[in-house]
């Protein structure tokens, strides 16, 4: 490895570092200023750290490795993720952010399903908790993997020791500083992927020069593909469908939404939601043209990847001078430390608040509150690196998994809960258990090639909330009026 790009991601890492100092100073005296930045976070942070922690290593591994691999039909996946952030923005998250705090000032997910039903049962969140604790843990160790074959591809590391070495940092300044850390963090690294997802592709392009048409027609040829095929023009309707269904995801993904709970005032949600889907909508065309220009490049110039994830890294590190190579470079490792620290965060916060807290010590103190929040992401952190030692798993294979389990227990149960005022605590129960298992009865099936596991999920959750509210008894006039009341304030976001 070249000195110019160790002192590049030695730049990084100290900064990431320090982030976790200042925000350790700051904003960890409590559980809320630890688990959620104080509801203080302004828009520009809410929206470049929603995107960081939602894209993760896939966007700069999985998703060029697909189009590299399969061609431009596995683009529908970025088209279904920004229909599906716009959709967040608009239906979740001004309502979310309003109805958390009426509900009781609510700090996670299954806190808010809690208080949204007053369920005293705890079955909610007890429910809502272990889902998060169980997909988290494998989207996670998705994370780890991606760290893992970076090191190898990018550093010339072994592939346990980059797991080890990214892992401590992000561990390191998640444990820091807590939310306001993980959201600052984000924003910077959110910067650097944007500017790394233009320059890569723009750069490969005027390298290969007037010799694009010809390299997509060798690798057309090298992986006995038609050039309809490579540009996507050859795509089922249920492959579309299948790569669309990405975006329901967007409802139900906890380190995610929390960025909406987080967020300083409803009325600044329009400004997050501007500067979100901006970001996402280039950061997505870039990692896409990485994939394919990738693809006319190396089949003109020889040396393609053996594993077609690294193509960004390797691009990166033919492309650019070193130390501008490491820059390069640190954007994928702002992908993959920018999702694990929020998942870290948000499975932490569920075990601290929605287990430790509600079962084990009622009476627990903020600083006992905190304390165990930062072991509680050590642990976690642990288990997802022992689930990410196959370093043959693939990125966006684990991120698909997860992200359909989440979006299928949660995102109809969210959707409901704040747009629907009949559905029950019932209702949501089963809508959560149904998604749930649905998604993992039809991965177990190897039914997943054929449709995407979300899809059933969400329609199955979808059809029990609604069979459910409507059997049992309807809420409180009194508390929908309430809720009422906190729409209608969150109406003009």
């Amino acid at each position: 490895m070249q000195t110019g790009t160790l002192i590049a991601l030695a730049i990084y890492f100290i900064a990431m570092l320090g982030i976790g100092f200042y925000a350790w100073r700051k904003s960890t005296a409590d559980s809320e200023g630890y688990l959620l930045g104080g509801r203080d976070l302004g828009p520009g942070v809410t929206a470049l750290s929603a995107g960081a922690s939602d894209m993760s290593g896939w966007l700069m591994l999985g998703l060029p490795g697909a189009i590299f691999l399969s061609g431009l039909g596995q683009a529908w996946i970025a088209v279904g993720l920004i229909i599906g952030a716009y959709l967040n923005y608009r239906l979740v998250a001004p309502r979310l952010r309003t109805y958390t705090e009426l509900a009781g000032d609510a700090i996670t997910v299954p806190d808010f399903f809690e208080e949204r039903y007053h369920d005293s049962s705890h079955a909610l969140r007890l429910v809502s908790a272990l889902v998060i604790i169980v997909f988290f843990a494998l989207y996670t160790s998705a994370g780890m993997v991606a760290g893992g074959k970076f090191a190898v591809s990018a550093l010339g590391w072994d592939y346990l020791t980059g797991i080890a070495v990214m892992g401590g940092i992000v561990v390191l300044y998640t444990v820091m500083g807590g939310f306001l850390a993980v959201s600052l963090t984000d924003f910077v690294q959110g910067c650097i992927m944007f500017v790394a997802l233009v320059l890569v592709p723009v750069v490969a392009w005027l390298e290969l020069g007037g010799g694009f048409g010809a390299g997509l027609a060798a690798a057309e040829a090298s992986r006995g593909l038609s050039l309809t095929q490579m540009i996507g023009g050859e795509v089922t309707l249920l492959a579309i469908v299948s790569a669309a269904a990405w975006g329901l995801g967007y409802f139900g993904q906890p380190h995610i939404i929390v960025r909406f709970m987080a967020i300083r005032n409803v009325r600044d949600m329009p400004t997050a939601r501007r500067i979100n889907i901006g970001w996402m909508a280039v950061s997505l065309m870039g990692a896409v043209a990485t994939g394919l220009i990738g693809a006319a490049y190396f089949a003109a110039n020889g040396g393609a990847p053996e594993d077609s994830e690294t193509v960004f890294l390797l691009l990166s590190k033919i492309l650019f001078h070193p130390f501008i190579a490491g820059f390069v470079l640190a954007a994928v490792l702002a992908a993959i430390m920018s999702t694990i620290s929020s998942q870290l965060l948000v499975t932490s916060s569920s075990l601290t608040e929605d287990i430790y807290k509600t079962f084990l010590n009622r009476e627990a103190s903020e600083r006992t509150l905190v304390t165990i929040g930062r072991a509680m992401v050590v642990l976690v952190s642990l288990v997802a690196a022992l689930l990410a030692l196959d370093p043959d798993s693939t990125v966006l294979g684990i991120v698909g998994n997860a992200w359909a389990g989440f979006g299928a227990a949660f995102g109809p149960a969210v959707l409901f809960s704040l747009r629907w005022k009949r559905t029950t605590r019932q209702g949501v129960l089963a809508g959560m258990v149904v998604g749930a298992l649905v998604v993992v009865g039809w991965i177990l099936a190897g039914w997943s090639d054929a449709m995407y596991e979300i899809v059933p999920g969400f329609i199955a959750s979808s059809l029990a909330i609604w069979l459910v509210s409507r059997a049992t008894a309807a809420p409180s006039e009194a508390i929908e009026r309430q809720f009422d009341e906190a729409a209608a304030a969150a109406q003009g976001a």
